[in-house]
This record gives structure tokens, C-alpha cells and sequence, in this order.
């Protein structure tokens, strides 16, 4: 009878010994640099922002966070630099709430950001979980908790993770595996911090951005199956209620903290697409834009920029991936405007952007699409992915974002 409970005894033990082995190896390499910036062996990233950016914040150096949705996910921490004259970290997270958003320009505000360049999405403001118990973002990690870390350390992903980059730091492995990381089932396969989720170099913007895949995008969203999507989660008293705890709550607790908070340059398309198929949800994204531009401007550290009615890039449907995503071209432009303050909201007339928005939407005419235009370009931009697929069933999915940054 000993013999059986003698083989539980070293199966037990050989078990503790392996998740010691483990935890003690994830602490070594630390793939996420929550202990230590990476100095021993190479550092690699992930492009899981959520999970990436409780390492980031507590091993970069940088004055300045750059949050949003994935309509500021490509940026790139250097041209951002570059043209802001600051030294950023990106937090941008696809599919984000408001939230999510607060609670981690939070942490990076008490590791030392003096200045936050916020992209402000008015979907952001639907309802969420509570970040306590928010099943996609981890407090304990960000928070450095004895939870959090035993999560982080006794991770058989994370092991995985570690064992990967260990291997990668070895100079006979580094080459083939750097060439092999994209194919293989690891996460941390980025070695520049500038490449998290940016687009390739060599990307191909004319054929990512278009007006074809932004007008099938279009006709997709107000497809009479579809465009009751166009409102989902939209209820104008729990947006400004998530509104002013969320974004005022951290401009009031931070009154030494500079903020940029910016509306992105949607393609004109996104507002006429409501417009036609679901106008209670624009009014309630104009009244909802209406009153954060009246709030915003009453704070002497916030600086808000409307770049929604710059109808030179919003009505140019090149610019577009869908009716919402811009391309890298925008991008630019996005920093440039930024830099120079040439179209922030005067706390004077803060409506007057959002008056000539209005106006534009009411005059514009949808162009049809060309009659030889190839079926395969039109729906080309139009069937989400597994990924966005699998958002939406979780709950995470923002209906707006079905053809973004994982269709790129």
C-alpha cells in the first residue's frame, strides 16, 4: 500500500519542482520586464498591448503617454518623438474602454508622464466591466501585486515566453529564430519596441488604404442586416456619466499633467453611414462629443484638438482602410496638426468644429462605386477576422473596429 502514495508523494514533489523551476526562470528572463529593464540578454515585446504595456510602464523611460484605440494603435514611438519633440510610450490598446484607458494612463502618471496625448474615440465611453474585475486587463500586473505576480511567475505561457527568449539571446539561435518568431506560436517576438503594433515599413499604404475598401466597408455597415450595429452600446447618460469619471476624473487628479486630447479624423463616411442608417446614434455621438468639448475646454492643462471636419483628409476615401481607420499618411498629419495646435477647440467657441462637422454631413453625397469594380476588391475589406470574430463573442469587440487593425 506505500508503494501508491510513495508515487503521489514524488509526483507532488516532481510537480512543485517543476512550477519552481518555472516561476524561477520567468523571473530570470522576465520576457515582460516587470522586475528590471532587460540588460543580460536581448529584450523583446509583444504586440498583446494589454499585457505589454504593465512592462512597459515600469521598464522605458519616457515624460510622455500616448493613448487611444486601435486609431492610434500604428503610431511610432519615434515619430512621435520626432515631430513632439517628447519622449513617448505608447499605450495605445484596440478595442479599448475608457476604463482600461484611465486606469493605465493612471499608472504610467505615477511612474512619471507630465504630458498624455490622448486619442479620444466616443465609443470608448459604452459600458465596460469594472476594472477590478475586468477579465482582459490585469490590475494586480500593472499594480505590482503579490497576486499579480505569482500570476506573471507561475505562468505556463509566460514560461513558454521565457524560454523562447532565452533561446533567441543565444548568438548561434538568434538568426533563425529571429526569421522563424513570426510562424511560431510565442508572443514576444518583437525586438524593437518601436515595431509594437505599427505597420511593417514596407507596407503597402495604396493598397491597405483605398476608396474601394472604404466604400465596401460603407455599404457592409449599413447593409439593412447589419445597421443596427451602428448603435450598439450607445446611451447618451452612461456615456458622459463614463465620460466624466473616467477621462475629467483623471484631468482633475492630475492638474500638474498636460493633456492632448484629440477626436480623430474619421472618414466622413462614418458620420453619414449613422446619418442614413441609424440617426439616433448620431445625435447622441454629437450631443456626446457636444458636451466633452464644453468640459474639456474648461481645464488649464487640457489642450483639445478636433480634426473631424478637416474635409481635405476625411472626405479623401484613399486615406481610409474602412470608414473609420486612416492610414499612415494620416498618421503623420495627426502629429503634424498636434505640434502646430492648428485646429485645437477654442474654450471660446467650443461647438464651432463640431457646427461645421454637422454641416458637412448633411451636404455629403455617397459616390457609387464604379460598375467594373472587381466582387473580390469590394468585400476585400469586409470579413472580420478570427480574431475580431472571437472580440465580439468575449464581449471586448468594438462593432466599429470589425475592419481595422487586424484585417492590416
Amino acid at each position: 500500500m506505500r508503494a501508491p502514495f510513495t508515487n503521489v508523494r514524488r509526483l507532488l514533489l516532481a510537480s512543485i519542482v517543476c512550477a519552481l523551476a518555472a516561476a524561477a526562470l520567468t523571473f530570470v528572463v522576465d520576457p515582460l520586464q516587470l522586475f528590471r529593464p532587460s540588460r543580460l540578454m536581448a529584450a523583446f515585446y509583444s504586440d498583446d498591448t494589454r499585457v505589454q504595456n504593465a512592462g512597459l510602464i515600469r521598464s522605458q523611460s519616457f515624460d510622455t503617454a500616448f493613448m487611444g484605440t486601435s486609431l492610434a494603435i500604428h503610431f511610432r514611438q519615434s515619430e512621435i518623438d520626432r515631430v513632439l519633440g517628447v519622449h513617448s510610450l505608447k499605450l495605445a490598446m484596440t478595442g479599448s474602454n475608457s476604463r482600461q484607458q484611465a486606469f493605465v494612463l493612471a499608472q504610467a502618471i505615477d511612474r512619471g508622464a507630465g504630458r498624455v496625448i490622448w486619442e479620444m474615440d466616443d465609443f470608448i465611453f459604452v459600458d465596460a466591466a469594472d476594472i477590478e474585475t475586468d477579465p482582459y486587463l490585469s490590475v494586480d500586473l500593472y499594480r505590482g501585486t503579490a497576486k499579480g505576480i505569482a500570476s506573471y511567475l507561475f505562468s505556463a505561457a509566460m514560461a513558454k515566453e521565457s524560454l523562447f527568449v532565452l533561446a533567441r539571446s543565444m548568438p548561434l539561435l538568434r538568426e533563425p529564430l529571429t526569421r522563424a518568431a513570426p510562424f511560431l506560436p510565442v508572443k514576444f517576438a518583437l525586438s524593437d519596441v518601436d515595431d509594437i503594433y505599427a505597420l511593417p515599413r514596407d507596407f503597402d499604404a495604396a493598397r491597405g488604404y483605398n476608396a474601394t475598401k472604404t466604400l465596401a466597408a460603407f455599404a457592409y455597415i449599413t447593409d439593412p442586416v447589419r445597421r443596427r450595429f451602428l448603435g450598439e452600446g450607445y446611451g447618451y447618460e452612461a456615456m458622459v456619466r463614463h465620460f466624466e469619471r473616467d477621462a475629467v476624473g483623471l484631468v482633475t487628479r492630475h492638474p500638474g499633467v498636460t493633456f492632448d486630447i484629440y477626436f480623430p479624423p474619421y472618414s466622413i463616411l462614418q458620420f453619414v453611414a449613422m446619418r442614413d442608417a441609424s440617426p439616433g446614434t448620431l445625435k447622441i455621438v454629437t450631443d456626446l462629443t457636444a458636451h466633452i468639448a464644453r468640459r474639456l475646454t474648461q481645464f488649464s492643462n487640457v489642450r483639445l484638438h478636433d480634426f473631424r471636419a478637416i474635409k481635405a483628409v476625411t472626405h479623401d476615401l484613399d486615406n481610409y482602410s474602412d470608414v473609420i481607420h486612416h492610414s499612415p499618411v494620416v498618421d503623420a498629419m495627426v502629429l503634424k496638426w498636434l505640434a502646430s495646435g492648428e485646429y485645437r477647440v477654442d474654450p471660446k467657441a467650443p461647438l464651432a468644429s463640431l457646427n461645421e462637422l454637422k454641416g458637412q454631413v448633411d451636404a455629403y453625397r455617397v459616390p457609387q462605386p464604379q460598375p467594373n469594380t472587381p466582387l473580390s476588391a469590394k468585400h476585400s475589406a469586409v470579413v472580420p477576422d478570427k480574431r475580431s470574430e472571437a472580440r465580439r463573442r468575449s464581449g471586448t469587440h468594438n462593432p466599429r473596429e470589425k475592419f481595422g487593425e487586424d484585417s492590416q
